[in-house]
């Protein structure tokens, strides 16, 4: 477990250091003003700086903004440019993806962000392993969701660049150190920040992360005129969830994968007998990262989830009823396990039937979000509500 790769705990808290434009106190202010700043002169005690907008005077000889590099700007201008609590965090999101981080209002901000790329031509949505033409764009989600499977980035990354394309990977369930995906020939990772890099179901964000600084400041005009530019309070409140982010990925992924394993188990239990109290039949299908056997060509999630798998993943219930009315009623059994679609991610664990976000789903289909409680608790949990939904009466 040593060898495993790790996000350091130092560079989330302290990774913002380097930003010049910033009060540089290591608690951030929850609000970056726009046109006016506080004056620590203007109180007998000491008050937090707040880094201004305000333009210089002339005799200040303040250096220029170059608009054509906001990596690390003197001072702010404009708030859909930079403003300090954006800038703070994406520093350190870049260090933690190991690129340069663009942050975004939304997941899907963020994933509009991408499409607006004068590298790709006119696209029509074909099937992931349909033939490429030049031009195109490969957009890979992996882990999948819900089911929570991986696909082989670096099959599909040389796939795309023989025709000259580019690929983007969703890594949103493979947050790091699960998994890094430039490491196998990705051109641009997605991440939809309220999730894992959120981590506490309090705030919305998309985060675009490139290898080039080049290609990043192409990314932060792009988002001056889409103005999908994350607010203040937002990018705070992200900033503050960083700080523990080296303890819960490994936590839930750890706990997640306990599961998994617990409960495929189950699945492998033929009806008329137990597992661990569990009667056999209970799920009759298990979809996670741990349990994918090696593919046509090789590939096994291990060899690119270097630091452990993903913590939200699925399972069939009650497959022996296909209107899945036994899947609608498990979430409801649990108690530690939220049911609730949003957010996977969050600290608290969550239970939904896909079914009731997803009318295209399998109606057995359950999928979990493993979060950051004790995983022995999570284990009673399920295995209590798999012994009362075997005691409900169904009509076939």
């Amino acid at each position: 477990m040593s060898s495993q790769p790790k996000v350091n705990g130092t560079v989330l808290i302290h990774g913002d250091a380097d930003v010049v434009a910033t009060s540089r106190s290591e608690v951030a202010p929850s609000i970056s003003v726009t046109t006016s700043v506080f004056d620590p002169t203007f109180l007998s005690s000491p008050v937090l700086l707040v880094v201004a907008f305000r333009a210089p005077k002339p005799e200040d000889n303040a250096p220029p903004v170059d608009l054509d590099d906001l990596w690390n700007p003197p001072r702010h201008v404009y708030s859909r440019e930079t403003q300090s609590n954006t800038t703070r965090v994406e520093h350190i999101l870049s260090k933690v993806n190991q690129g340069h981080a663009v942050t975004y209002s939304a997941g899907l901000a963020a994933a509009y962000a991408a499409l607006v790329n004068p590298e790709i031509g006119d696209l029509k949505v074909i099937d992931l392993d349909d033939e490429y033409q030049p031009g195109d764009l490969c957009w890979l989600e992996t882990p999948v969701n819900p089911q929570g499977e991986s696909r082989d980035i670096q099959y599909y990354a040389d796939k795309i660049h023989k025709v000259g394309g580019l690929l983007v990977v969703d890594s949103t369930f493979g947050p790091p150190p699960l998994q890094f995906p430039f490491k196998f020939g990705t051109d641009i990772v997605f991440h939809s920040a309220t999730k894992y890099f959120g981590g506490h179901s309090d705030l919305l964000a998309g985060i675009l992360v490139v290898k080039d600084r080049k290609d990043w400041q192409t990314l932060i005009n792009d988002r001056m005129h889409l103005g999908s530019t994350m607010g203040s309070l937002e990018s705070w409140l992200l900033l503050s969830s960083l700080k523990t982010f080296h303890l819960r990925i490994p936590r839930q992924s750890q706990s997640g994968t306990e599961i998994a394993q617990w409960l495929n188990k189950i699945a492998e239990t033929p009806a008329g007998q137990e597992y661990d109290g569990v009667p056999g039949g209970m799920i009759t299908k298990i979809w996670h990262s741990s349990l994918q056997k090696a593919d046509e060509r090789g590939f096994v999630p291990s060899k690119q989830m270097e630091g452990g798998y993903n913590a939200t993943f699925s399972f069939l219930v009650g497959a022996m009823l296909a209107d899945g009315d036994q899947a609608a009623r498990f979430p409801h059994l649990l108690q530690y396990f939220v049911p609730a679609t949003s957010l996977p991610g969050g600290v608290e664990s969550l239970v939904e039937r896909r079914l009731d976000s997803d009318p295209n789903e399998d109606p057995r289909l359950v999928r979990l979000s493993v979060g950051v409680e004790e995983v022995e608790d999570l284990i009673s949990d399920l295995q209590q509500a798999f012994q009362k939904l075997a005691k409900v009466p169904f009509q076939n």
